[in-house]
């Protein structure tokens, strides 16, 4: 029985449909934290529940919960920074990226679950599990990237990549509908309207916990059992490979000279992807607070969101097929651009569902592509130290964002401002962009040493 199991995890993964499926419905499962909680339910419960009318005090200085909102997502976003690349190169050296990936995503599923007990009042409590939860989504996120360019076809990567995203938003979407009609229903079976806030995040968290099993159950990784290098012992808690990881990291970082275009690329993507993650965390609350919508058009413009997501991910696969994945990733960033120009300027619901519409268009294509472009220029035997780097970007660029935003809100007492300033990110990006040259960047990748 054990020499079948070993037999199994062996096999080779690439192209394996059962693995590709099971590797995708991890996105399928936790798109329902990101989008229910982390983007739907909590900023807006957060604000209207949570933090008091007048906002937190600190030290004397009051806090609006839009403030406190941007200081938490920058602060679980530079906790990862830390720790991601290290993580990445001991599961690289290990073979251990799914053990890394579910003990992040359950850390992530207990903080989300506990997250729903949180009532009027309880500021800090809702901060740290917040920011717990942040950790586990994103943490896990590293490793589960890092599966991509060992799982997908040579050539495929765009479509593989565009597949996971589209699960994700269908899996999320599906998930927010149910968690919207318990919210339009509340009083129908006997709950206030906080009550089934707390309900439809406590579903979330389930739904991520739950589905992930499908994942644990079809997701492989070969087994490659190495022992520790000469002067890395075994010595308590695990120290060598910490030791290891931080080492790997450092010699990786000595040679990027050698990847010229591949940091240049990671560049582009902190700039641009400042952006995209700052309008994601944002959006809701901005809705909320600035143009004082209801919560129905919020969730429904979320929604909405979903939907169209899972098609710009599909289409965005079809359009980098055909002019490319760095061109395809520019015409998204152009798109974003007149995102934050419209939202300057809209007052009503009806502007704010056509944003919507908007986003979730290219939502879907520029993470899905610039996650695949990123995967066919790396080296594959280090994809998890590798998208450690990029998760770091993606995470230390949802630090400043965020951040930026909070302190032209707190300073102008309009969020107006602050995301309209975010134009800044998109044309910087597209101009970085344009210098990446994707033969060279892969040539470079496929030639180093490590």
């Amino acid at each position: 029985m054990r020499q079948a199991s070993e037999n199994i995890a062996n096999m080779p993964i690439r192209g394996d449909r059962r693995v590709i499926f099971g590797w995708a419905m991890y996105d399928w499962a936790n798109s329902a934290y990101i989008t229910t909680l982390a983007v739907a339910i909590l900023p807006i419960y957060f604000a209207g529940v949570v933090v008091p009318p007048d906002g937190l005090e600190i030290r004397g200085t009051l806090y609006a919960a839009e403030t406190l909102w941007g200081f938490m997502v920058s602060a679980a976003a530079f906790l990862v920074f830390i720790a991601a690349p290290t993580l990445g190169a001991i599961a690289d050296f290990c073979c251990t990226k799914k053990r890394f990936l579910f003990s992040f995503c359950y850390l992530g599923v207990v903080s989300a679950a506990f997250l729903s007990f949180s009532k009027a009042g309880d500021v800090w409590l809702t901060m740290i599990l917040f920011v717990i939860s942040q950790i586990g989504f994103v943490g896990a996120n590293v490793f589960y990237d890092a599966f991509l360019p060992q799982i997908a076809p040579e050539g495929e990567t765009d479509r593989i990549s565009s597949k996971g995203f589209a699960y994700g938003y269908v899996g999320g979407g599906l998930q927010f509908a149910l968690a919207l009609g318990l919210l339009a229903v509340h009083e129908k079976i006997g709950l206030s309207e906080a009550e089934a806030a707390r309900l439809g995040m406590l579903t979330a968290a389930l739904w991520w916990g739950g589905f992930a099993l499908v994942t644990v159950s079809l997701l492989r990784e070969p087994r490659r059992i190495q022992a520790l290098p000469e002067g890395f012992p075994r010595i308590p808690l695990g120290l060598g490979y910490i030791s290891l990881g931080v080492s790997r990291v450092w010699k990786t970082i000595s040679k990027l000279r050698q990847l010229r275009h591949l940091v240049l690329f990671l560049t582009a993507f902190l700039v641009y992807n400042e952006g995209i993650q700052t309008v994601i965390q944002m959006a809701t609350i901005y809705g909320k607070q600035e143009l004082h919508l209801s919560t129905t058009t919020l969730m429904m413009t979320l929604l909405l969101v979903q939907a169209v997501a899972f098609l710009g991910a599909l289409l965005l696969a079809w359009v980098s097929k055909q002019i490319g994945a760095k061109r395809a990733v520019i015409v998204t960033l152009i798109g974003w651009s007149g995102v934050v120009i419209y939202a300057y300027f809209i007052h009503s619901a009806i502007e704010y569902f056509v944003m919507g519409g908007i986003v979730g268009l290219v939502l879907g294509g520029s993470q899905a592509i610039s996650r695949s472009l990123y995967a066919s220029i790396i080296p594959e035997g280090a994809s998890a130290e590798f998208f450690g780097f990029y998760s770091v970007v993606n995470k230390f660029s949802a630090v400043w964002g965020p951040f930026i935003f909070a302190i032209i809100r707190h300073w102008t007492g309009s969020s107006r401002n602050s995301i309209l300033s975010l134009i800044f990110f998109f044309i910087l990006g597209i101009l970085l962009l344009s210098l990446v040259n994707e033969k060279k960047a892969r040539k470079a990748g496929a030639e180093l040493v490590l």
